[in-house]
């Protein structure tokens, strides 16, 4: 017998007895519910209780913060940036932030509106607040508001975050007030 169909033969083979011995006799889809087994190790991983997921695991969120009136005041005025609340990344790893927002009026002097997150920590919002020290600080801004247009809006930048909360300062280098919107969106 040539060798040619001898190996024809065997591949052939080999592949039927691999279908057959697969778990179930059968390939499955991934949409399938499919049982998990857990299994412990030495003492130093070891499983204990009940394992479980409930719901859905989330990969991400969309926060807003609507609506900040901003009037003119400098990024480095910390004890005058308009305060918004806090932005909540715990158990995220990434924040892709967009900033947008209008002027009441058309601006005689251009500027950036921005924000600027520092994290939600006692020691890190005193030496801002006190010292005007942005330590670990996250900042978008859009950069050229002009009086050409009431709108403007940043480029959505990703972040890495390393705190499970951030508090929100808002500034305004034009001349006129603005209602700033800031859209994050925390992921993996």
């Amino acid at each position: 017998m040539p060798r040619q169909p001898v190996a024809i033969v065997l591949t052939t083979l080999a592949a039927a007895l691999l279908l057959l011995l697969a778990p179930g006799g059968t390939l499955r889809s991934q949409d399938e519910i499919q049982p998990v087994r857990v299994t412990n190790f030495p003492a130093t991983q070891q499983v204990a209780g009940s394992i479980s997921v409930d719901g859905v695991i989330r990969h991400s969120a969309t926060q807003r913060l609507k609506d900040i009136l901003v009037s003119p005041v400098g990024p480095r005025e910390t004890t005058r940036l308009i305060q918004a609340g806090t932005l909540a990344t715990d158990g995220f790893t990434a924040v892709v932030l967009s900033l947008a927002g209008q002027t009441r009026a058309k601006a005689v002097r251009s500027g950036a509106v921005g924000a600027v997150l520092v994290p939600d920590d006692e020691a890190i919002v005193r030496a801002f607040e006190e010292e005007g020290m942005a330590q670990f600080p996250i900042e978008i801004a859009a950069p050229s508001v002009t009086g050409a247009s009431l709108h403007f809006a940043s480029a959505p930048e990703r972040f890495t975050v390393a705190f499970p909360r951030y508090r929100v300062f808002f500034y305004n280098t034009t001349d006129k007030t603005a209602n700033v919107n800031l859209y994050a969106y925390v992921t993996h």
